[in-house]
């Protein structure tokens, strides 16, 4: 595995900073943090020098477990929408209890917004934030069933903006109030 064991030296930093296309093809970048490579030019959110690895070619990238860009293609190769789709479910499932926003999603999935939402869309029938609901819904029921916490701990540990908000949001998608639920 050509894996750099070091972060970037000051000229891939400053490429990676500056989004040099001069770089491109010379190395990739990891970030650790997302699992995701990209080459030197690519227009994503700048990672923390911290989280990023280098490396020489895509191959050693993917053997370190890294997946492409869906922006910069550092592979050349279109990623499926079905493997996309897959991977945004993915975030939406380990960051449903944060304020998260399609842009958040976006950047996080290295898509841009309105983009991520059509493919979303067309291969679930739900916009990524109904989803994120139905995925908040879902926990709440399972702390509803196997907690005795308030309803109010309950809606801040899955992510909603206040209990009264969750309480209606819950009762649209079950047919009942979340103390009902707990009950029945």
């Amino acid at each position: 595995m050509e894996v750099s064991v070091m972060g970037p030296t000051k000229r891939q930093w400053k490429a990676i900073q500056s989004n040099d296309d001069h770089a491109d093809g010379q190395f990739y970048y990891g970030v650790m943090s997302t699992g995701i490579f990209c080459r030197p030019s690519c227009r994503s959110r700048l990672p923390l020098q911290r989280n990023v690895q280098i490396f020489k070619t895509p191959t050693a990238a993917i053997e370190a477990g890294l997946r492409p860009c869906k922006r910069c293609r550092p592979t050349g190769d279109l990623v499926s929408p079905d493997v996309w789709v897959t991977e945004i479910k993915t975030i939406i499932e380990h960051h449903y209890a944060e304020n998260l926003t399609l842009t958040e999603l976006a950047t996080l999935a290295h898509g841009a917004p309105y983009y991520l939402h059509h493919v979303f869309r067309r291969a679930t029938g739900l916009t990524p934030l109904a989803y994120l609901q139905q995925v908040r819904l879902e926990h709440a029921q399972e702390l509803l069933r196997g907690t005795t916490w308030t309803v109010q701990v309950i809606a801040q540990q899955c992510g909603f903006r206040s209990s009264s908000y969750f309480s209606t949001q819950f009762k649209a998608a079950i047919g009942q109030t979340p103390r009902a639920f707990r009950e029945k």
